[in-house]
């Protein structure tokens, strides 16, 4: 079976040099520029934030300016409209990673920042989530933030948008520093401070060019669709057509990658366990229907049992009579594997 380590292939490329202040972060040619010592957030208020007190801050902010030391924080405290959405994505990409076989790992609002020539944190954006579906290929910060230019950007960040409009200049930013895929989510729970002419739905913006454009689909997560997305973060309780769903993205990035939910452990270990349960059931029902009393928990604790094939346990059940002459045929069976496996190792040693 194989594994994410199995398909990650290790990026020993040294880390950038952090770019001088004023130049443009790493997106392609033609992003915008929005300007970073004006930002638009409405829903926001600004708060002085010196630069040696970020490490001591335990506050959420939209944005922070390191030229003037200034975070925009929310102006209406989080609550469950806005934080609901980006945890349910967090636990459909644990169902969408079973489904694939290999894990896709949320960050939360991590810091994504840009730093000076000095190394020293220049600008920073918080987002409500940011998903790796390769982190074992990323190259990720082992403390602090997420650096641009440093580290492998998300495949996805998640804007929600309840009181706040990130159209308006924080999605310029995403543009400008190159993150690959933007959603943006407008709850269907209403709120009374809501940017005007936010409808509920999600948005897709995915970077082509160095500029966004609005995609259906996302391009992170195959056969995904935006409405399907808006749906399954809205709902009270998972519905089975959004388990189904991403069962079904699961299996396209396997399929995709070769890989399935028998290389996921904690699946595999109860496909196992569902198994060897099957097996006892099929034993204890034979002897059963043939007359032979068995004792409780039979066959549990058989040596060979878990190892033997299913026709040497059917063959078994129909020719034995009783337990122990159940028990002395899979030891039979099992000591006459073991010396044909040592055979052949042995004839697989010998010197010519």
């Amino acid at each position: 079976m194989r594994t994410e380590d199995d398909l990650a292939t290790a990026d020993t490329r040294p880390p950038p040099h952090p770019r001088r202040r004023g130049e443009a972060a790493p997106a392609a040619a033609g992003a915008s520029r929005p300007d970073p010592s004006a930002p638009d957030l409405p829903g926001c208020r600004p708060i002085r934030l010196k630069r040696r007190d970020l490490d001591a801050w335990d506050g959420r902010f939209e944005y922070w300016d390191g030229d003037t030391e200034t975070a925009w924080v929310m102006r209406d405290p989080t609550g469950i409209p806005h934080e609901h959405p980006s945890q349910r994505l967090t636990a459909f990409c644990t169902l969408i990673a079973a489904a694939r076989g290999s894990p896709i790992e949320s960050f939360g609002s991590t810091d994504l920042e840009l730093r000076d020539e000095r190394g020293e944190r220049h600008r920073i954006l918080q987002a409500d989530q940011c998903v790796y579906v390769y982190p074992g290929r990323a190259r990720l910060p082992e403390t602090g933030g997420i650096v641009v230019g440093a580290h492998d950007l998300p495949d996805v960040v998640l804007e929600v948008d309840h009181t706040t409009d990130v159209r308006r200049w924080k999605l310029g930013m995403y543009e400008w520093w190159g993150f690959p895929e933007v959603w943006v989510e407008v709850p269907k729970r209403w709120s009374r401070s809501r940017a005007r002419g936010r409808a509920p739905g999600l948005t897709i913006h995915v970077l082509e060019g160095g500029r966004y454009r609005e995609s259906p689909v996302s391009i992170a997560f195959p056969d995904w669709r935006a409405r399907a997305i808006h749906e399954a973060l809205n709902e009270a309780k998972t519905t089975g057509w959004t388990h189904a769903k991403l069962a079904q993205v699961g299996r396209a990035l396997g399929a995709r990658d070769g890989t399935g939910p028998d290389d996921h452990y904690f699946l595999r270990s109860f496909r196992d366990e569902s198994r060897a349960e099957s097996r006892r059931k099929l034993v204890r029902q034979m002897l059963v229907s043939r007359g032979i009393a068995v004792s409780e928990g039979f066959p549990a604790g058989v040596p060979g049992f878990a190892e033997a094939p299913e026709d040497v346990l059917v063959q078994a059940a129909l020719a034995c009579d009783g337990e122990r002459d159940f028990r002395a045929r899979i030891r039979r069976v099992r000591t006459t594997a073991g010396d044909r496996q040592g055979r052949s190792e042995g004839n697989g040693s010998e010197p010519r």
